[in-house]
């Protein structure tokens, strides 16, 4: 076959291909160029999960009627006109290719009308077949109509899903987008009832910049545990050392690592308000968490990353999932070490982001009211000092092995961390021990209500906290080789282990290259020396090669101090005195991380009075 031009018609459509997945495509472009327009409520009508009919209606800006045909050919757009514009892309779309793409493989339609024009006008196009511009009346803004979508391609409709199915991939993405404006009005109606409405104005920005959001979306369950992170990175000049850097900004909200997910249902993402996914991010946030959350759970969050858009590439994806840093290492750096900080402040006992309440207006008031922050600490001295010498005093022995069995002793100058001082200010967060149950758990009364704590979880991550402090005092020792290794590696990670010399060096590993696909090792980090250092070797390579870091060895380092702590740990049945369980709520609030235990259970719950009362019908 000759080469040959392609109709614009067969290239529309191929370029549908790319863009237009399912109806959920259609809904994400067509109202991102509403979001584009300046739209302050978005009206979407659905039928048949948006197969048979997608209808987008928007108080925007509007187009001019000499325009409309522009707007379904290719590569028209208002929001780029040169290079320097499409390196620092701030709008949602950019591309000008989903409203041909979109009108190729449907029966589609275009109504509009500018602010102060005298009437509006419209456009037909059928299967990409461009019809003449019409007069029509239109109110202010922009309605856009795609009925059956994929009826003139039908291997393409094939694919599709049952309506129940697409209509839930729409939903999806509505609340994805709910999330990230809570500034905009969105109604929804499917098959002629309405379906879902997420106030917006002054109603959606009223609860915390976006926390009513948060709840319309994500649920009170969520709310509840959501810690508010606001982490910033001011810009760095050429003369601060290294080349220029922009500032660099998170916010949003993470979950308590006691709320998690089977599944990624919810993890959002936001660079510069795009909707992304990103392996390097994606990665953080799963080291942020490694240290507390139960094995094989996942994190939910949702997170808001602002940087220079020059620093960002979004033309890298077809239907822009997806975006690439200029400085990926030092966005995974930042969004970790934010994360990490946040968690790390979680000590048991905080205010949650929303207290326990039974009305979502009483949720609304909570959640507008206060963000998840450390109150201060109230210590009472009635005995609890002297029970807490005999539970982390001289009887308490640390030892943390590294090869020679190095020890760290509780023996008065012990790395032990102290109890801070404190006076009798109010009940403290965990309130005051009032029994023991079933040597097991311990119960405190607190100011509103009864708190359980399972004390070997409890007892475990403080000691675990203590050995880590221990061992990051004394830094991360080498094991020289009697006998250098000589090990054969691939071109890439030769490359790699030679740039990352340093890095290697911090993190134990003192290793040369001695050719172009092999490495000689002349140490490994003595606390793991008699663990699978090869395995180790390998992965710290690969996440310097994929993520510019690795946190493998403190990972391996940090389960064998966990175990060690859980074999430490009081255990079941030990009976304590009042004044032991005291001492060990009170370790709890000057702890950090210390609401879950080193597996990620839960070491404590809190039972409001009101719920108390509900038990046995009290006030009804």
């Amino acid at each position: 076959m000759s080469i040959h031009q392609l109709p614009d018609t067969l290239v529309n459509q191929i370029a549908a291909g790319e863009v237009i997945e399912r109806p959920a495509s259609v809904v994400k472009e067509l109202v991102e160029n509403a979001l584009d327009a300046g739209a302050r409520r978005i009206d979407i009508d659905l039928e048949e999960g948006g197969v048979r009919l997608v209808r987008v209606r928007d108080d925007g800006l509007g187009i001019a009627p000499g325009e409309l045909a522009l707007a379904v050919s290719r590569h028209a757009t208002s929001k780029i006109a040169s290079l320097d514009d499409l390196e620092r892309v701030a709008t949602l779309g950019f591309r000008g290719e989903a409203l041909p793409s979109i009108a190729s493989v449907s029966r589609f339609s275009i109504g509009s009308r500018r602010a102060g024009a005298d009437r509006g006008a419209a456009l037909q196009v059928d299967g990409g077949r461009v019809g003449e511009v019409e007069p029509r009346a239109h109110p202010q803004g922009t309605t856009v109509e795609v009925r059956d979508l994929f009826y003139n391609v039908p291997a393409r409709r094939k694919f599709l899903r049952a309506e129940r199915t697409e209509l839930g991939h729409i939903e999806d993405w509505l609340r994805s987008l709910a999330l990230a404006r809570p500034d905009v009005e969105l109604r929804v109606t499917h098959n002629g009832r309405a379906s879902r409405r997420y106030r917006g104005g002054a109603e959606g920005l009223a609860l915390d910049e976006g926390a009513g959001r948060l709840m319309e979306t994500l649920g009170e369950a969520f709310a509840r545990a959501a810690l508010r992170v606001e982490h910033a990175l001011g810009p760095r000049t050429a003369g601060d050392g290294g080349e220029a850097a922009p500032g660099l900004r998170l916010h949003g909200w993470i979950a308590q690592p006691t709320y998690s997910r089977a599944s990624a249902d919810q993890q959002y993402l936001y660079v510069n308000g795009r909707a992304v996914r990103d392996r390097s991010v994606a990665h953080a946030v799963k080291q942020a968490y490694s240290d507390v959350l139960f094995h094989g759970r996942q994190p939910a969050y949702v997170l808001f990353l602002e940087l220079d858009p020059t620093r960002v590439d979004v033309n890298v994806h077809p239907a822009k999932h997806e975006v690439r840093f200029r400085d990926a290492r030092m966005v995974h750096d930042f969004v970790y070490r934010a994360l990490h900080q946040a968690l790390a402040d979680t000590r048991a006992g905080n205010a949650p982001l929303v207290a326990a309440v039974t009305t979502q207006a009483q949720v609304a008031r909570e959640l507008a009211a206060r963000v998840a922050g450390q109150p201060g600490l109230s210590l009472c001295d009635d005995g609890v000092r002297d029970a807490y010498a005999l539970l982390y005093g001289s009887g308490a022995t640390v030892a943390v092995a590294e090869s020679t069995a190095a020890a760290f002793q509780g023996d008065g100058a012990s790395p032990i961390v102290p109890m801070p001082d404190g006076g009798c200010d109010g009940i403290p967060p965990l309130g005051f021990a009032i029994a023991q149950l079933h040597g097991i758990f311990i119960l405190s009364e607190a100011a509103d209500g009864l708190v359980v704590v399972d004390m070997h979880a409890a007892h475990e991550r403080i000691g675990y906290e203590k050995l880590k402090a221990a061992h990051d005092g004394a830094g991360l020792r080498v094991q020289p080789l009697l006998v250098p290794q000589a090990v054969a590696v691939s071109e890439r990670e030769a490359d790699v282990a030679e740039r990352e010399a340093e890095t290697l060096a911090a993190l134990g590993f003192e290793v040369g290259r001695t050719g172009p696909q092999s490495l000689l090792l002349r140490g490994v980090p003595a606390l793991l020396a008699h663990g699978d250092t090869e395995a180790l070797r390998r992965d710290v390579l690969a996440d310097l090669r994929e993520h510019g870091e690795s946190r493998r060895v403190r990972e391996a380092r940090d389960e064998l101090l966990s175990t060690m702590a859980c074999h430490g740990a009081v255990r079941a049945n030990r009976r304590l005195t009042i004044a032991e369980m005291n001492a060990l709520l009170r370790e709890m609030e000057a702890t950090e991380r210390s609401g879950q235990c080193n597996h990620g259970r839960p070491t404590w719950t809190h039972i409001p009075l009101s719920g108390i009362d509900r038990w046995f019908m009290r006030g009804r």
